[in-house]
């Protein structure tokens, strides 16, 4: 037997929203949970430096209970932040928890 996939079947159908640029403030940010490829929690915004589409957001990576955690930055454009159905900022990326470990560790 042979078996097609059309396009519409491999793309779950998503309830959550992309943030506008305008909510992209450390208001909406800071603490939201960040996700990888796999779907697996990979750390939480701790902060922002700068503003708009040129803003660098600083990720707390691995660690846990807030121990442990890594600091890295990363461009805002590495980020997909959207609303979830409850309302519940989260981002997600194309980075692995590994390769966030990886980049240098940020400092303020």
């Amino acid at each position: 037997e042979i078996y097609t996939l059309s396009l519409h079947d491999a793309l779950p159908i998503s309830k959550h929203t992309p943030l506008r640029a305008e909510e992209l403030n450390a208001a909406n940010l800071e603490g939201a949970d960040v996700y990888g490829p796999d779907d697996n929690n990979i750390g939480n915004v701790s902060h922002l430096h700068g503003s708009g589409q040129n803003a660098k957001v600083v990720v707390d990576v691995g660690g846990f209970l807030g121990l442990g955690a890594k600091p890295v930055a990363l461009d805002l454009s590495r980020l997909n932040f959207m609303r979830d159905e409850n309302g519940k900022v989260h981002a997600t990326t194309m980075m692995t928890k590994d390769e966030l470990k990886n980049l240098p560790e940020h400092r303020d």
